[in-house]
């Protein structure tokens, strides 16, 4: 169960960044909403994955997430750089990120 919070809480801190590319582009309430509220859940799950999941890889695998679904989403939505070697370093933090669940 701690992992599926921490997954579910990386993707919501893609939503947290979401909200912040938007609130830069147009500072209004839905869009606060949708900064505040992703990062709150966000928060608030990690903190009950930290429970079980040591520090080191639950915040590791929490900040891969939300790195590498930032980048996806600012490649698909916000016309962001895809050259190769850009997702190949993506694909190294995927790496790394699994590589901390298979040594844990």
């Amino acid at each position: 169960m701690a992992w599926t919070l921490l997954i579910v809480a990386g993707l919501l801190e893609v939503v947290g960044v979401i909200g912040i590319k938007r609130v830069a582009v147009r500072n209004d309430w839905p869009n606060n909403l949708i900064l505040i509220g992703g990062f709150f859940i966000s928060f608030s799950l990690l903190t009950r994955a930290m429970e079980t999941i040591p520090l080191s890889t639950a915040y590791a695998v929490w900040t891969g997430i939300g790195s590498v679904g930032a980048a996806i989403v600012g490649m698909l939505f916000f016309q962001e750089s895809r050259q190769a070697l850009r997702l190949l370093c993506l694909l190294g933090v995927i790496g790394c990120v699994v590589g901390l669940r298979l040594v844990e």
